[in-house]
């Protein structure tokens, strides 16, 4: 029998790695980098739960979906400023995630891979994320009971569908984990707590220069 959590270590090992990673758990985050965050993630879980939904993945997980979730907590800390717009920038990792989601929106076994590895991730490691992070943090926040039947439940479905189709599996929850490990990078290219460094040609823009 085959465990998936054994066959992702070394790239989920990867994304825990990186240096975004210790900014989202340092207490100290800067709100609109981290509602930049969510509003890349709720791209992938929109466009994933939408297709979810229609293959009848959430049947026995029905509060597992965390788009609406994220949607909220991203309302309540985006504050539009003259350096940050309507809208945060939505990453090539992200663009090419949702591309990708597209391509297997009729697989249920392989978007199941992708429930996997983020949906798991929200009631584990997304526990600890939730006490670092500023918000409502309703995206973490599941109710009484829900945390350990789920984990028991999409491990046990992600095991079934990988033991059947194996190959398929396993190379798309490393795809969701590499394209998770891009978007930590692509975030900690983003530092919104430095001061803005206006170039000659947009301080004019502004009226600021003579």
């Amino acid at each position: 029998m085959y465990d998936i959590k054994e066959l992702t270590k070394d790239i989920h090992q990867n994304a825990e790695r990186q240096e975004f990673v210790k900014t989202l758990m340092s207490g100290s985050i800067e709100p609109n980098l981290y509602a930049t965050y969510l509003y890349n993630q709720l791209q992938c879980y929109a466009v994933l739960e939408k297709y979810g939904y229609e293959n009848s993945l959430f049947r026995t997980t029905p509060n597992l979906p965390r788009a609406e979730h994220i949607h909220y907590d991203f309302k309540a800390l985006w504050v539009p400023t003259i350096t940050h717009q309507s809208f945060p920038v939505i990453t090539e990792s992200t663009r090419k995630y949702v591309a990708h989601i597209e391509t297997i929106k009729e697989d249920a076994e392989k978007l199941y891979a992708h429930i996997y590895t983020r949906h798991l991730g929200d009631v584990s490691g997304g526990q600890m994320i939730m006490r670092k992070t500023p918000g409502p943090n309703r995206y973490y926040k599941f109710k009484h009971g829900e945390i350990k039947e789920y984990k028991r439940i999409v491990k046990e479905t992600i095991n079934s569908y990988l033991n059947v189709y194996q190959l398929n599996i396993l190379n798309e929850c490393r795809f969701c984990f590499a394209s998770a490990t891009e978007l930590f990078k692509e975030m900690n290219d983003m530092d919104y707590s430095k001061p803005l460094i206006l170039t000659n040609e947009v301080k004019d823009d502004l009226g600021t220069t003579n």
